[in-house]
């Protein structure tokens, strides 16, 4: 698994205009495949009327799935340019579309090119970024006299608390980057005075 990666902030629209021609960079988050598809069908909705809407989109902490189309614009000059911006930024589960209204000048395969590439860029940066980092999933369990307290001091030194259980202990789900593993066992079992039970789980990805 990667140890990081980059995504967009949110769902937002980014506009430029080359040569008279509306260049509009719709990007959003997307989990799945299905996510990356769907929100390309309610962009084409909204803009039936666009000269075209080209897309890209990259899925997969490890970049496994990459798909671009040009809709219809020389090929390789608007799909393959979007998507190389995603990658050359490091972005991950993430969708773009770019929809273009022709303003009347043909801008060649080169100004198509860098129209439909910048335009993904100056919404990436407009929009924003977020990073976020391979956690590892682990679960404190601890009796209810010293739970307070040590959610409390969880939460203070900045880890992630992920969900907290009461049952006859109270069992608290947290994420930790791999190399604190070492150190946070040291600081429970200090916090706790050796009363809490730690036990590693699987891996997820949180915000850095």
């Amino acid at each position: 698994m990667q140890d990081e990666y980059r995504t967009v902030a949110g769902t937002g629209v980014h506009e430029t205009e080359v040569n008279r021609s509306r260049f509009l960079c719709a990007l959003a988050p997307a989990a799945t495949e299905q996510e990356a598809q769907d929100f390309i069908a309610t962009v084409r909705r909204e803009h039936a009327d666009a000269s075209h809407n080209c897309w890209a989109y990259v899925i997969g902490a490890d970049a496994s799935v990459q798909k671009a189309s040009d809709d219809g614009e020389p090929g390789g000059t608007a799909g393959v340019p979007m998507l190389q911006m995603l990658l050359r930024r490091d972005m991950r589960y993430v969708v773009a579309v770019v929809t273009r209204y022709f303003g009347g000048v043909k801008l060649g395969a080169g100004g198509l090119i860098r129209a439909y590439g910048g335009a993904v860029g100056e919404a990436l940066d407009t929009l924003g970024t977020r990073t976020r980092r391979r956690f590892r999933l682990a679960t404190v369990t601890v009796d209810h006299q010293r739970a307070g307290k040590l959610e409390n001091d969880l939460r203070t030194t900045g880890r992630e608390v992920r969900d907290v259980r009461y049952g006859e202990a109270v069992t608290i789900g947290i994420a930790l980057p791999d190399a604190d593993v070492d150190a946070f066992r040291s600081w429970l079992a200090d916090a706790t005075a050796g009363t809490a039970g730690f036990e590693l789980g699987g891996e997820a990805y949180g915000d850095a």
